[in-house]
């Protein structure tokens, strides 16, 4: 069960959150605040795990208030004003609800959220076959297993997924590493990390995944070896 509560300075969209979060089996509204006061020290006090914020509020502004609560709390930012969208994002919202929404629009961001707070969870079992990742102001799923391999593009990565688009997020090389279970992926140069799964074949330091060659690094060829050969 998610453990969540609502801020919002309008007392009708507070109802519309009560309502909607009653119909889901997932979510366990347990306060809802006027004042983003109140609801900041009720976290450091009682942390939970997700927060249906308002943005536009007189008194501090939802990102503002957000930057001040632990950041493990996942957040769903709701005004109604579209152009905070991408101020939203910037600051890792889970999702953005623009008033007024739908039931079904509030339960496709609440799904993420459940998703997100699963693989938060799996993750610390070692258990994850996914990894979340930020692309096109959207929090993004994907199964390892439908990664061919990942090409590095100065501040971006594109990472190539099997019968999809590819995915362009801001990123370094160095942070999705770290969300990718070392068991399974490597670097095999400074713009490329494969899957060893994946890998067709090897030939004169060039990797064969997918009819896509990848060259193998001089510096990581070492490595590679190893972790292959294993």
């Amino acid at each position: 069960m998610i453990k969540a509560i609502a801020v919002d300075d309008e007392p009708l969209a507070l109802k519309v959150l009560e309502m909607f979060c009653s119909k889901t089996d997932f979510i366990d509204l347990q306060r809802t605040f006027h004042m983003p006061n109140e609801a900041l020290r009720f976290v450091q006090q009682s942390p939970v795990d997700l927060i249906f914020m308002d943005i536009n509020m007189p008194s501090i502004s939802g990102i503002d208030l957000y930057k001040a609560i632990e950041k493990q709390t996942m957040v769903i930012f709701t005004t109604a004003y579209s152009e905070y969208a991408v101020e939203g994002f910037n600051v890792s919202a889970i999702d953005y609800l623009l008033k007024p929404f739908t039931q079904e629009r509030f339960m496709t961001a609440v799904q993420k959220a459940r998703d997100y707070f699963n693989y938060q969870n799996e993750k610390g079992k070692g258990q994850d076959q996914h990894i979340f990742i930020r692309a096109d102001y959207r929090l993004v799923k994907i199964s390892l297993n439908d990664i061919l391999f990942i090409e590095g593009l100065d501040d971006y990565l594109k990472i190539h997924l099997l019968g999809q688009k590819p995915i362009v997020a801001r990123m370094t090389m160095k942070t999705i590493l770290e969300k990718l279970p070392a068991s399974q992926f490597i670097r095999v140069h400074r713009s490329y990390i494969v899957p060893l799964q994946r890998i067709e074949s090897i030939r004169n330091k060039n990797i064969t995944i997918n009819n896509t060659e990848i060259p193998i690094g001089s510096s990581y060829e070492e490595q590679f070896l190893k972790s292959f050969n294993r």
